[in-house]
């Protein structure tokens, strides 16, 4: 066994990975800057050792077999220069995944701008529970098994199903990590443009997804959204068999009928026209249903009968920070977070929200965060995707030195642009030094009987949740 270092282990992704390669005997030490729950958490609970704070002294004390090397490491910094200096062997989280954990067990690659960490959850859970005992790499915690990253328990003849970012690999390797993962069968959910910081364009992500199609083995698969023209007209190249899913008729796996209930939805699934049984998802939203028919194919490719898959379904729970109620307090307020941070999930998931509370007024506090949304080039889309949202809190621009008044999001504008839609809506930040407690202060005068609040970031929103847990629970 190996000892391997990680250079930005609190990384979701690259914790999952740690643990993972841990419980199979390598001995694994990392380090990284400004780690929070759940991941400290989560290193800590599996006894995995960390530096807070990169340092050449962190390496040294460790002097490791391999470094692994996060895809937010860049040059410049202090351990990875170290370890070029010392010649020590570099490799990128995806290419340590394919060597250590795929193998040759056939590579299930979830891959689309949206619903990656849920629909890699739900094939996880659905081969799972049909006894194929699956590796797989979340990046998430999907609640099933409480960890984002394991082996396949069927050594070379099992399944590892993988979330294939599209992001890129590494400071060496500027490739979408997907590309690494050896597909024999791939999901494609949707494509869009994101990632303005490595894609300069939707055609320059559409390169990256061809090359995923084009990995895909004529003895493989690929089930890709058929609603989605994008998806669509990049999987026309493929040499493989193809299967669509979707919401309309024409689509291979369609659902119909769809029915929204108190714990999730059902639907009747059809397959190739032909009627095959009816669904019930704990899930809300079309686009979960969508997630859920992509699984759905691919369990049916590994050999589970429909009824042993929709036994599994209703067992799924879904994955951290996926619509993840945090608690519900006085007055039934309740509190909700989600990963979302694209103009696209972010009305996705609103419309599944409202879905599952139509009655009650939606609160939406979003954090402009992502490499995308910091800056002006969503600035319409981000106006028109909070629809269901009565009140809007817009948390700090991250980081708005990296592009400047000219090319960051513009909140004032985006305020006027959503109060003219009738929207009470609040800028945090203004205080620095209080923040984000001035978003507890405008809540607590601001809730009414029954709220929905609900917290939108794929990063720590400044430890909001927290703040806002321990503002609730004071109330009762």
């Amino acid at each position: 066994m190996s000892s391997i270092y990680f250079i930005g282990i609190g990384g979701t992704a690259m914790a999952s990975v740690a643990i993972a390669l841990s419980h199979s005997g390598h001995a694994i030490t990392g380090s990284d800057t400004g780690l929070y729950p759940p991941m400290s958490t989560y290193l800590d609970e599996h006894n995995i050792r960390y530096f807070s704070g990169f340092s050449a002294e962190n390496l040294k004390s460790v002097m490791p077999d391999m470094v692994v090397v996060g895809n937010a490491v860049s040059r410049g910094n202090e351990e990875l220069e170290y370890a070029l200096n010392e010649r020590m062997e570099l490799v990128a989280m995806p290419d340590l995944v394919r060597r250590e954990l795929i193998g040759k067990n056939t590579s299930v690659v979830v891959a689309g701008t949206h619903g990656k960490t849920t629909t890699t959850s739900i094939v996880a859970w659905l081969l799972e529970s049909g006894g194929l005992k699956p590796g797989y790499l979340v990046g998430g915690i999907p609640e099933n098994f409480g960890i984002g990253c394991r082996p396949s328990g069927r050594s070379e003849e099992g399944f590892f199903v993988s979330e294939g970012d599209e992001y890129d690999t590494a400071f060496f390797d500027k490739r979408s990590k997907f590309l690494l993962y050896r597909p024999d069968i791939a999901i494609i959910n949707n494509i869009e443009f994101d990632h303005a910081d490595i894609f300069s364009s939707l055609e320059d992500i559409k390169r990256s997804f061809r090359l995923l199609v084009n990995l895909i083995p004529s003895n493989g698969a690929l089930i890709v959204n058929g609603d989605d023209p994008v998806a669509m007209e990049v999987s026309s190249g493929s040499r493989c068999r193809v299967e669509t899913f979707g919401l309309s008729e024409g689509c291979d796996w369609s659902a119909r009928n769809i029915m929204v209930e108190e714990n999730g939805s059902s639907f009747d699934l059809y397959y190739k026209g032909s009627f095959e049984r009816r669904f019930h998802a704990p899930l809300f939203g079309n686009y979960n249903i969508l997630n859920t028919l992509a699984s759905i194919a691919v369990a049916t490719l590994a050999g589970m009968t429909l009824e042993l898959t929709a036994e599994g379904l209703l067992h799924l729970l879904r994955p951290k920070r996926r619509m993840e109620t945090v608690g519900t307090y006085e007055g039934n307020i309740t509190l909700v977070e989600d990963f979302a941070h694209h103009p696209t999930a972010i009305r996705v998931t609103l419309e599944a929200i409202q879905q599952r509370w139509p009655e009650r007024r939606i609160i939406t506090c979003f954090e402009p965060r992502s490499n995308t949304t910091t800056r002006n080039i969503f600035q319409r889309e981000l106006s028109e995707c909070f629809g269901p949202a009565a009140v809007v809190v817009m948390g700090k621009v991250h980081r708005p030195e990296r592009y400047g008044p000219e090319g960051s999001l513009d909140t004032a504008r985006l305020k006027t642009e959503l109060e003219q839609q009738g929207k009470t809506v609040f800028l945090a930040g203004s205080n620095p030094d209080n923040y984000p407690g001035d978003i507890v202060g405008f809540l607590e005068s601001n809730l009414q009987q029954d709220d929905v609040v609900l917290m939108l970031t794929n990063g720590s929103f400044a430890g909001l949740k927290k703040a806002l847990t321990e503002s609730f629970q004071k109330k009762r």
